[in-house]
Parts: C-alpha cells; structure tokens; sequence
C-alpha cells in the first residue's frame, strides 16, 4: 500500500510495468519512464505473458479491437504512481480523453478509434485508481487536482507542449484543471458532462452511499468483484468499462472517492471566466449528477466556448456519429487556428 512519500509497489494491471521500468531511463525530472511504447494487435495475445503489450490484448472488449485496429500502449510514472494510457493514430494533433470515475479507457476506445482515422493523435489515460494504472490506497493520491498534475507530466513524457485535452464527467473536470494550472500546454477542451455547482446535491447523494457501502460491507462488494472477474466480457467498451469497475477491490475504490470528494472538483467560476481557451462543451437532460445546466453554465462562463446538446448520456457510445463529428470539426478548427502560428506543437520524442 502506497504511503506518503514513498514509491508505491505496482499492484494489479501494473506488475507487466515491471520489466518496462527496470529497462527505462530516467528523464531530466528524474521520472523513470519506458523507452519506448509496444503496439496492440491481434497477435499481441500471444506474446510473452507479462508484457504490456500481451495485457491489453487480453484485457476485456480489446482484442476484437486490436485486430481490427493496431494502437500502442506505454506506462509512465509520476508522483510515485505508475499510469498506463493508449496511442490511437499519429501526427502533431494530439487529443489527450479521460474516463469518467471508476471507469477506464475501454469507454473512450470507439471514440479514440474514430477521431485517429480523422488524423489525430488521441491519447487514452487511465487515471490513478482506474484501469489498469497503478491504485493507491490513500485518498491523497486521488485528488482531481493531483490527476490533472499527472496530465501534464504526461505531455511530458510523450514530448508535447501542447494538446487538446478532454473528458467525460470527472475527466472532463480534470480537463479543466489542467487548463486552470497550465493553460499554455492546453489547445482546447473537449468537456462532456462536466460535474459542477448544480450536480453537487446528486453527487453527494450517490457517492456518500458508495462510499458507506465498500467500506460497511467490505466483504460483500470484494466477493461480488469475484463473481464479475469471472463473467465473459461483452466486446461492447462502455460495458465492459463497467464490468470492470465491478471488478475493483473495495478499498481502491473507497480510496478513489474519499479523493475526489475532499480536493478540488473544477476550477472556481472566476477562474473559468479567465480561460481563454476553445471548447466545445456536451451536456444532455438525461440524469442528475450531469445537469445540463452545469453544461449550459460552463459554456456560457467560458470566453470561446460552444454548447453541443447530446440527445441522450449514452449517445456518444451507442450511436456516437453525429457527435464525434462535432468533436473531430472542433479539433479541426482548434487545430487550423494553431497553425496560423506555429506548425510545430510537439518538441520533443517520448524517450
């Protein structure tokens, strides 16, 4: 279990880390880091067990994906906890999309998979606690505003100075403080159901339950993780992204949400009435932890901002067209306007 100021042990969905980090280098900030990232396809499965490579293969709804759609995987470490994330597609335009809580980058993947085939680079970030990345078992490690510092280190480690970053519910409140703490690395934001003042009452109302839950009958939730590790997983990414989250130890996920409900949720309306940055903002009227109204707000309060209506909660991953076409002409624009200055938004090569 991680403690404060110690580098915590990789733990579930991190020991093929192992052999990465013990042949990686250290880059200048003193962060070990792989040289290089491993490419996901239908053979990936049949690698040598351990690798990374071989583990998201296998991880639920990835290999029909995979051998349809080669991407890349990498791990980088930052603040004493290890993250895995995903390549899509390559180029100078890069999309950096996070999940929602407790979820992982099986929901973005047909998103991911559609905006690189339009010429993006998007990277798919697991964040501490999720996925397969590292889960540490204090709530100090899972503050929003500590998950948008680790955003950023991954722009460093993957040599970009600059992207458009984006999310869904909690993601997309990271996104936004990334663009509060830094906005010089941000081109855009990409924001779907942000989580803000008018969701409050509902978020309480759900979380403090889950939180009494995995903590009150701890037994139960991690016998019924059991029984959902072994259900066959669907090949559908959202669903599975669930299934998964089913699948946590009830002490990560307790470590999760005590995080996020102590730190920072969002930047101050201040802060956000000084982003300068273009956003494309989706909200919908399906549910009351994402009021449209927060949606309806924060584009509003934002200088350069635009509101998309989603007809539905679900309609990005069960009929995403239309608005990943909204997101693929956004990252378009966002990215021709950069180009009347500079052609070069990345600087650097990951390792």
């Amino acid at each position: 279990m991680p403690t404060d100021g110690a580098t915590p042990t990789a733990k579930r969905g991190t020991e093929a880390a192992n052999e990465d980090r013990a042949s990686g280098h250290t880059n200048p900030t003193g962060r070990t880091t792989p040289r290089a990232t491993e490419r996901v396809t239908a053979s990936s499965a049949h690698r040598p067990d351990g690798s990374l490579a071989e583990r998201a293969a296998h991880r639920p709804a990835d290999e029909p994906l995979a051998a349809a759609t080669p991407f890349e995987v990498g791990q980088f470490e930052n603040g004493g906890v290890t993250m895995y994330y995903e390549v899509h597609g390559s180029g100078p335009r890069v999309f950096v999309f996070m999940h929602g809580i407790l979820l992982d980058a099986n929901l973005n993947r047909r998103l991911a998979t559609d905006l690189a085939a339009a010429g993006n680079r998007v990277i798919l970030l697991d964040l501490p606690g999720h996925g397969l990345s590292e889960k540490p078992r204090r709530a100090s490690y899972h503050r929003m505003d500590t998950y948008a510092r680790h955003v950023e280190a991954l722009l460093d480690h993957l040599g970009v100075d600059k992207a458009v970053v984006g999310g869904v519910s909690l993601g997309g409140n990271v996104a936004l403080l990334v663009a509060s703490q830094s906005p010089e690395r941000v081109q855009g934001l990409v924001i779907e159901m942000p989580v803000l003042e008018w969701a409050i009452p509902a978020a309480a109302i759900t979380f403090v339950p889950m939180l009494l839950a995995v903590h009150l009958a701890r037994r139960a939730v991690r016998a019924a993780g059991h029984v959902v590790r072994r259900i066959p997983r669907s090949g559908f990414g959202p669903l599975d992204s669930v299934m998964n989250t089913l699948s946590n130890d009830p002490v990560e996920i307790a470590a999760v949400l005590h995080g996020i409900l102590t730190g920072p949720m969002a930047p101050t309306v201040e802060q956000r009435n000084e982003m300068n940055i273009p956003a494309l903002v989706i909200g919908h009227q399906s549910d009351r932890i994402h009021p449209f109204h927060d949606a309806e707000q924060l584009a509003r309060r934002l200088p350069d901002a635009r509101l998309v209506q989603a007809k539905s909660v679900l309609e990005l991953r069960l009929r995403p067209e239309r608005l990943t076409g909204e997101i693929a002409r956004f990252l378009d624009a966002v990215w021709d306007r950069e180009g009347a200055s500079t052609r070069t938004p990345s600087r650097r090569q990951a390792g």
